[in-house]
C-alpha cells in the first residue's frame, strides 16, 4: 500500500487496528450490482480495507459469465475473498445437489461460499455435509446463522451454539444474520437498535471464538455499538461499497461515535489539555 495522505500528521485516536490480510476485524462488502469499472474505482480507493465481497442474494445469476469472471478476478487481484449470497445456495439446494453449485462457483472464480439456512430449513447433519462439499471444491466456507423472517428468530444461545459447531466443522468465519436493513433481525430490534444483552450472551457462549464472527450491521449506530463492545477489530458485514472508508474511520476513532469516548477519557485522565497550543508544546521541547 502506498503512503497514506495524512500518515505523518494524523494519529488515529483508537489504536490497535490490524493490517490486511485480516483473520479478525473483517469488513465484508454487500454488493447488489456494481459494474466492473465502479468496482475497480472502489478497490483503487480503499481496497486495503476490504476483506470480503459478497454478491448479494441472487444478483450474480443475472450477470454474464465473462463479466462475472472478470470482476471476480479483479477482486482476487486485490486479495479480496469473494462469495455469492447464501440465499443463492439455498435456491440451488432446492433444485440441485450441493456439489453442482460448488463446482460452478469455483469455475466462475469465487474463492469462498456462504452457507446459510435463512429461508429454507436445513438439518444440521446436512449443513456439515455442505461445509465438507465446499472444502472439497477448494472453496472457503463462510457460514451464516439466523433467519430472515422477523417472526422466526432463533434465541442467542442457538445462534452461538450453531456458530461454534460450524467452526468445529471447518467454517472459517460465521456471519450473524442482520440482512441489508438491520431491523427486527438477529440482535437488532424493530427500530434497528442493538439488543446488547443478546450480543453479550452470544459473546459469552462463543468465548475466544467470538472474533471469528462477522456481524451483519448495515447501520452506523449498530456498527458503533459493536466497535465499542469488541474493539476496532470486530468483524462487520453488509457494508455498502461506498461506506468502506466511513467504517474504517469509525473503527479508528475518526467519527463522533467512537472519538468522543477517547477524548472524554483523555480529558478526565489529564492526558490532553484543550488549552495547550502547538506553541506551548514547542516551548516545552526547547526548554
Amino acid at each position: 500500500m502506498s503512503e497514506l495522505a495524512w500518515g505523518d500528521i494524523i494519529k488515529c485516536p483508537r489504536s490497535g487496528r490490524s493490517a490486511k490480510p485480516h483473520e479478525t476485524g473483517i469488513t465484508m462488502v454487500l454488493d447488489a450490482g456494481k459494474g466492473l469499472y465502479e468496482t475497480e474505482d472502489i478497490l483503487n480507493l480503499c481496497g486495503s480495507f476490504i476483506d470480503h465481497w459478497k454478491l448479494s442474494f441472487g444478483t450474480s445469476v443475472f450477470m454474464q459469465t465473462d463479466a462475472i469472471k472478470e470482476k471476480l478476478q479483479l477482486l482476487a487481484d486485490h486479495d479480496v475473498l469473494t462469495y455469492p449470497g447464501g440465499t443463492l445456495l439455498e435456491v440451488a439446494l432446492v433444485d440441485h445437489h450441493c456439489k453442482v453449485f460448488m463446482k460452478r462457483a469455483r469455475e466462475l472464480g469465487f474463492t469462498a461460499v456462504e452457507i446459510s439456512d435463512g429461508t429454507i430449513p436445513i438439518p444440521r447433519f446436512r449443513r456439515k455435509k455442505i461445509i465438507d462439499c465446499a472444502i472439497s471444491e477448494n472453496l472457503i466456507p463462510v457460514t451464516e446463522v439466523g433467519k430472515k423472517d422477523p417472526n422466526n428468530q432463533p434465541a442467542p444461545d442457538q445462534l452461538a451454539e450453531e456458530a461454534l459447531e460450524d467452526l468445529e466443522w471447518g467454517a472459517k468465519w460465521v456471519v450473524i444474520e442482520g440482512r441489508e436493513f438491520g431491523t427486527g433481525i438477529g440482535v437488532f430490534d424493530m427500530h434497528g437498535q442493538v439488543e446488547e444483552d443478546q450480543v453479550e450472551r452470544i459473546s459469552k457462549i462463543m468465548g475466544d471464538k467470538v472474533d471469528r464472527l462477522i456481524w451483519e450491521a448495515p447501520q452506523k449506530n449498530q456498527q458503533a455499538v459493536l466497535i465499542k463492545k469488541f474493539g476496532t477489530n470486530v468483524g462487520l458485514g453488509n457494508i455498502p461499497p461506498d461506506q468502506i472508508l466511513a467504517i474504517e474511520s469509525l473503527r479508528n476513532g475518526l467519527r463522533f461515535e467512537t472519538l468522543h469516548e477517547v477524548t472524554n477519557y483523555l480529558l478526565k485522565s489529564g492526558r490532553w489539555d484543550p488549552n495547550q497550543t502547538e506553541d506551548d508544546l514547542a516551548k516545552l521541547i526547547i526548554s
